[in-house]
């Protein structure tokens, strides 16, 4: 599962980061970690509000920062 954090490396972007990673663990996945912090790259994704989640290419969060049992839902 390839997991990206859209985001330009602010703090709700590594919060994001944080809680996606403990989401997966939790759950036990097979992941790749990626972080997009080119502006045109996140743009290409359609996002213009950071920070974002992307699963597998697939935007799933947008602006905010759910907490991992609220990402979990994503992972599934």
């Amino acid at each position: 599962m390839k997991l990206q954090i859209l985001g330009t490396g602010c703090p709700k972007c590594k919060k994001l980061a944080e809680n996606t990673e403990a989401a997966a663990k939790a759950l036990g996945i097979e992941y790749t970690l990626e972080k997009v912090t080119d502006l045109s790259a996140i743009m290409q994704f359609g996002v213009m509000m950071t920070p974002a989640l992307a699963v597998d290419g697939q935007v799933k969060v947008v602006g905010k920062v759910p907490d991992p049992e609220a990402i979990k839902t994503f992972l599934r």
